[in-house]
């Protein structure tokens, strides 16, 4: 029972997370650039731990003190810069596909360089079932890839930050707790955020913050899909294993496109209904 709620608790992280994509269009849509609604959204998620977060600031060793700030970078700044930039430059379907095979690649990075995890039948087979569930979803009837190298390049680079964010999480989860683990993620992808607005200054007026679908959103991104559910990322994958908590990024696309339906009014086909099902069997299998 507790196993289950483990796995249940994933998949709903993995839900919300795929509903973000339409806040951060409903914010771009309002004026916000990406890299301004990252800063905000950890910048509320840092706050908010604060108030849970043991005091102690540094961890026990410089090594493993690298590690978070990898986690920092892989999971929050680098993965959040590429692929919004892979969104400006390519098609969103590529850039949706692409990213959403981070499971994946997680799997292959896993295979190559963890002694404890091996390439059986049911998770090779459960990885690909789920990738072809994601290709149905995320184009969704419109069977038209067209190729842009840069743009796929930034999309591919995005998934293989999360994969090895993973990665790392598997291994600085065994020693330290969740909400030391996020408050760390959150401090260094701030930091490493920064030097981006050398580039990109802030340009967004604060006083459009006041309109309540601006703050409303960024709240939602801030609180509930960073602070909460980062924090319930690493408690999870703590639980149940990086390797198995990573299956469930590929259930991202489902809810994208179901709120898609509700709120921007973007049609469902039967196709996508079709890889929907091929997620749940795949991420199945996988994890069996």
């Amino acid at each position: 029972m507790p196993k289950l709620r483990h796995h249940l608790l994933a998949a709903l992280v993995v839900f919300i997370w795929g509903v973000t994509f339409v806040n951060s269009k409903v914010l771009l849509q309002h004026g916000l650039e990406a890299h301004e609604i990252f800063t905000l959204r950890f910048l509320f998620a840092y706050i908010c731990i604060w108030f849970i977060s043991p005091r102690r600031i540094w961890a026990d060793t410089w090594k493993e003190e690298l590690q978070f700030f990898l986690l920092g970078i892989t999971g929050g700044s680098l993965y959040f810069v590429t692929e919004n930039l892979a969104v400006k430059i390519d098609y969103v379907n590529n850039v949706s596909f692409i990213v959403c095979t981070a499971p994946l690649l997680t799997t292959i990075l896993a295979i190559l360089f963890l002694k404890d995890v091996h390439a059986t039948r049911p998770l090779i087979s459960g990885s690909v079932i789920a990738t072809l569930g994601v290709a149905l979803v995320v184009f969704n009837g419109h069977f038209i890839l067209k190729l842009h190298p840069l743009g796929d390049l930034l999309a591919f680079l995005a998934a293989l930050c999360w994969a090895i964010y993973s990665i790392q999480l598997r291994s600085i989860g065994r020693k330290y707790g969740a909400i030391f683990i996020t408050r760390k993620v959150f401090f260094y992808g701030l930091l490493t955020i920064l030097p981006v607005f050398i580039f990109q200054p802030w340009s967004f007026s604060l006083r459009v913050l006041l309109q309540p679908v601006v703050w409303g959103n960024l709240l939602f991104l801030g609180v509930v899909a960073s602070f909460s559910c980062f924090l319930l990322w690493s408690w999870v994958s703590k639980k149940l294993g990086a390797l198995v908590a990573s299956n469930y990024i590929y259930l991202n696309p489902v809810s994208t496109v179901v709120a898609s339906a509700f709120v921007l009014d973007e049609p469902m086909t039967w196709l996508a209904y079709l890889g929907s099902a091929l997620i749940l069997i795949g991420v199945y299998f996988s994890n069996k």
